[in-house]
């Protein structure tokens, strides 16, 4: 008789939430969806271009915002690549490491580009994502 507990019951962790995260984007909705967000969830992009939209703070307004950018985004992603999920000394948090294969419809180029993601999770939502991206391969194949 197995003594760990049963995943049908538990809440999501880290591993799962980024799980549902690359669904959501391949099925052509925002990736963090408002379900998987802690009410004070934090979204960080240190490498935003121009310093824009780096920090946002709060389930609604970043759910509003991920919804609004991503029917904006002209691409349908078609894959994740090379995932590479590394867990950490600490339980709640994993480095994910990918790269999305895109294609843009209107021009039908299609291009690739590599993130890094650190997730932190508790209580079976986001309660910080901290991205890193290739914002030259993303301005790249939507130019």
């Amino acid at each position: 008789m197995s003594t760990s507990p049963s995943t049908s019951t538990s809440m999501p962790g880290p591993r799962e939430l980024f799980e549902r995260f690359q669904r959501n984007a391949l099925e052509g909705r925002a990736g963090l969806d408002e379900g998987m967000l802690a009410e004070d969830v934090v979204v960080e992009m240190p490498f935003a271009p121009g310093g824009e939209g780096r920090r946002a703070e709060g389930r609604a307004a970043i759910a509003a915002r991920l919804r609004e950018g991503r029917a904006a985004l002209p691409v349908v992603f078609e894959e994740f690549r090379d995932v590479v999920i590394h867990e950490t000394a600490d339980p709640e948090v994993i480095v994910a490491e990918y790269e999305i294969v895109a294609s843009v419809p209107a021009t039908g180029r299609r291009a690739s580009a590599n993130f890094v993601a650190v997730v932190r999770a508790r209580g079976g939502r986001v309660v910080h994502w901290r991205e890193y991206q290739d914002h030259a391969a993303i301005a790249a194949a939507v130019a």
